[in-house]
C-alpha cells in the first residue's frame, strides 16, 4: 500500500480507490499512460494546425457547437468552459468523495484517449499527494455530459481559481482557502489550459461514481450485517434453522442465497437456544425470519450488478471528443451519458431499501407481545416502563423515509442546453440520495442488533450460536443490559457506528464463516 500507485487509466481496483482515497497512498502517472497522452495530443494538435472541425476544439460546445472557434481562440475557449460551468450548489462533497473524484479523474485521463498533455493528469495526482481538495458543490450535476458542474469546481482549482481545502486527516474538511495560495505553498504550477483540456477535464462521470463507489463499500458492509443481525433475532424469536438448509438453496441456486443462508446457519451453529424448542409444534417462520436468504441474497445480487457496472466504469474513457492515435481519428459520441452508472446507483438504493426493511419487521417481532413470547417491547416492568417500544419506531420511520428515496432517479429526464442534451441519467441525484439510504439502512440494522441484544438477557441463561454470540459482545461494548427505561439514541449511534466500521460484518470475516460461493 505504500508503493505509488501509477495509473494507466486501464487497470484501477476498488481496493486501489480505497488506498488512495481513505489511506492517502500516493499516486502517479504511468510511463506508457505518459507515452500514450503524448501520442493523442500530437493528434488533436495536428488537426488544430489543419483547422479541422473537431468539437470543443474548433467549435463551441453544447448547444453552441455548431459555432465555429478561430484557433487562436482555442485556449480562451478552455478557459470559458470551465468557468462558465462552474455553477455548482449545496454542501460540498465531503474529502473521500472529493479525493475518489480526483483520482478517477486522474485515471480516465491516463488513458490517452483525450488528447490532452500529461501534466494535466499528473497535476490531479500532485494534489491527491498534497491533499489539496477542491471545494466542490454536491448539486447541479444532471449525468448527462457527465457531471459538468462538479468537474469544473475541480478543474477551476487546476487553474489557480476558486478555493480548496488542505486536509491532512482525509476526513473532516479544513477551512478553505484560495487555490492559488495552496497550489504555490505545496510548490505546484497552475495549468494553462491548452486546446482540448478544458472540456476533457469537466466530461465524465466521476463524481456519481466516486459517491457510488464509497456508498457500495458500505453496502456491502451493510449485506453482511444484515446476515448477523437477522441469526441474533432468529433465535431470540426461537426460529427455526431449517429454512437454511443447503439443499434448499441449492434447489435455488442464486448466489446471494446461497451466501446469505451459509452465513446465518454457520452463525448460530452450536446455539443451545435452538436446543431448548427443538420439538415445539411450530412448523414455519415469518417470512422476515424465514426468508432471509431469499431477501438478503437478492440484495446481494443487486450490489454484485452494482459491483460490476462501477468496476468497468473506474476505467472508462468518458470524455467527448475521443482521440484515436492509431487511425489518427477525433470521434464524438455519448461515453460521459450517466445512466449506466445512474441505473446501478438506484439498484443499490431499492436493494437497501429491502434490506432496511426486512430488518425493521424482525425489531418489531421481538418487541411486539403479539407476535413473541419475549416481554412487551423487552421491558423490564411493562407498563410503568415502555421498553424498545420507540426504537421500534424509529426503525419504521427510517424504513418508510427509504421506500421514498428508494424511487429511481434515473427514470426521471429533463431536456438541457437547448435541447440539445435531452435525455439525461440524474446520476449526482441517484448518488445522493443513496448516501442517506445507506446511512438510514445503518440506523435500522443497529436497532435490529440492539433488540436482539436484549431479547437474547432474556432468554439466559440459554445462549445463542458461538459465532453470533461474539456479535452479541460487540453491541454490549456500547448497550449496556436494559434494566429499566433510558434514553436509547446514544445506543443506537453507538451501535451504528460499529456497523459502519464493520464490525459485525467482521464477526463473519474473521471466523471464515463467509466462503465464496462456487456455483
Amino acid at each position: 500500500m505504500s508503493r505509488t500507485l501509477l495509473l494507466t487509466g486501464r487497470d484501477l481496483t476498488r481496493q486501489d480507490f480505497a488506498g488512495v482515497v481513505l489511506g492517502g497512498r500516493r499516486v502517479g502517472l504511468h510511463p506508457d499512460a505518459r507515452r500514450a497522452m503524448i501520442a493523442s495530443r500530437r493528434v488533436v494538435e495536428r488537426m488544430i494546425r489543419e483547422k479541422r472541425v473537431v468539437y470543443a476544439v474548433t467549435t463551441g460546445v453544447g448547444s453552441l457547437s455548431t459555432e465555429h472557434i478561430d484557433p487562436a481562440q482555442a485556449r480562451q475557449l478552455q478557459l470559458n468552459v470551465v468557468r462558465s460551468h462552474c455553477c455548482g450548489v449545496g454542501d460540498p462533497l465531503n474529502v473521500p468523495e472529493t479525493r475518489g473524484l480526483l483520482l478517477l479523474r486522474a485515471n480516465t485521463l491516463a488513458a490517452g484517449l483525450s488528447g490532452i498533455r500529461p501534466r494535466v493528469a499528473e497535476l490531479l495526482g500532485a494534489m491527491l499527494n498534497h491533499r489539496l481538495h477542491p471545494v466542490v458543490p454536491s448539486r447541479g450535476s444532471v449525468g448527462a455530459s457527465g457531471d459538468l458542474a462538479p468537474l469544473a469546481h475541480v478543474a477551476r482549482t487546476l487553474i489557480g481559481e476558486g478555493e480548496v481545502t488542505v486536509d491532512p486527516g482525509l476526513s473532516l474538511r479544513s477551512r478553505p482557502q484560495s487555490a492559488a495560495t495552496a497550489l504555490k505553498q505545496a510548490g505546484l504550477k497552475p495549468l494553462a489550459l491548452e486546446a482540448k483540456e478544458g472540456i476533457s477535464l469537466v466530461n465524465g462521470t466521476q463524481a456519481m461514481l466516486s459517491v457510488g463507489l464509497l456508498a457500495l463499500a458500505r453496502a456491502e458492509i451493510l449485506a453482511d450485517t444484515a446476515d448477523v443481525a437477522g441469526s441474533l433475532s432468529l433465535d431470540a424469536l426461537r426460529g427455526s434453522p431449517v429454512a437454511f438448509d443447503e439443499r434448499l438453496q441449492r434447489a435455488r441456486p442464486h448466489p446471494g442465497q446461497i451466501e446469505s443462508a451459509r452465513n446465518i446457519e454457520r452463525l448460530n451453529r452450536g446455539s443451545t437456544i435452538r436446543e431448548s424448542h427443538r420439538g415445539c409444534g411450530r412448523v414455519q417462520d415469518a417470512y422476515s425470519l424465514r426468508c432471509m436468504p431469499q431477501v438478503h441474497g437478492a440484495v446481494r445480487d443487486a450490489l454484485a450488478f452494482a459491483r460490476r457496472t462501477f468496476e468497468i466504469e473506474m476505467n472508462s474513457a468518458t470524455d467527448n471528443p475521443l482521440v484515436f492515435t492509431k487511425e489518427g481519428e477525433v470521434l464524438s459520441g455519448g461515453n460521459f451519458h450517466g445512466q449506466p452508472v445512474a441505473t446501478a446507483l438506484d439498484v443499490i438504493a431499492i436493494a437497501l431499501t429491502q434490506l432496511g426493511g426486512i430488518s425493521e419487521r424482525r425489531t418489531d417481532r421481538m418487541v411486539n407481545p403479539l407476535t413473541s413470547d419475549l416481554p412487551p417491547f423487552l421491558a423490564s416492568v411493562p407498563g410503568i416502563e415502555s421498553g424498545l417500544m420507540m426504537t421500534q419506531v424509529t426503525a419504521a420511520a427510517l424504513a418508510s423515509e427509504n421506500k421514498v428515496l428508494a424511487h429511481p432517479a434515473s427514470v426521471d429526464s429533463i431536456p438541457t442546453s437547448g435541447n440539445k442534451e435531452d435525455y439525461v441519467s440524474m446520476g449526482m441525484a441517484a448518488a445522493l440520495k443513496l448516501k442517506q439510504v445507506v446511512a438510514n439502512t445503518a440506523s435500522i440494522l443497529a436497532i435490529e442488533l440492539l433488540a436482539a441484544t436484549h431479547a437474547l438477557d432474556r432468554l439466559a441463561p440459554l445462549k445463542t450460536g458461538i459465532l453470533a454470540e461474539k456479535a452479541r459482545l460487540i453491541a454490549r461494548r456500547v448497550a449496556r443490559p436494559l434494566k429499566e427505561d433510558r434514553p436509547h439514541a446514544p445506543d443506537i449511534a453507538g451501535v451504528t457506528e460499529q456497523v459502519l466500521r464493520g464490525e459485525y460484518a467482521g464477526v463473519l470475516e474473521l471466523t471464515g464463516a463467509k466462503i465464496a460461493i462456487d456455483n
